[in-house]
């Protein structure tokens, strides 16, 4: 199990939000995608990001009450965001994950650009597969 990496997990289409996008755009590709959060990346696909559906809930609620304007994600999403490299043990990014709140991380390549997403569920089977593997 500790030889397993990040790469033979992860998600390998990620999707992800670009800097300077609007908080109802946000919204929308969350929803649309059915992702809790959701990367944000520079112009070369470097994650700078992250952003969650709580962080949008939070944002819409008080831009609401205070009938503010367009928020960008820039200025609500969280940064430095927690990533894993691809090249990464799924033990050690489960050993991680005990201790982090994510339930979902950016998979990064050595230049810090976005390559996959990786989730808790994905690690969760990983494990569960490789202990019964042992119990036979």
């Amino acid at each position: 199990m500790s030889d397993l990496t990040v790469s033979a997990l992860m998600g390998k289409h990620p999707t992800a939000i670009a800097l300077g996008t609007e908080l109802t755009q946000v919204v929308d590709k969350l929803l649309q995608h059915k992702a809790t959060g959701l990367p944000v990346v520079d112009e070369s696909q470097r994650v700078v990001g992250f952003v969650s559906e709580q962080d949008c809930l939070r944002k819409l609620l008080v831009s609401s009450y205070h009938c503010e304007g367009s928020l960008i994600v820039d200025e609500f999403m969280h940064a430095p965001p927690l990533t894993v490299a691809e090249t990464d043990s799924v033990v050690n990014v489960a050993e991680l994950m005990v201790t982090q709140k994510p339930k979902i991380y950016p998979v990064v390549d050595a230049q810090n650009r976005l390559v996959g997403m990786l989730s808790r569920h994905q690690v969760l089977k990983a494990l569960k597969d490789t202990r019964r593997a042992c119990e036979v």
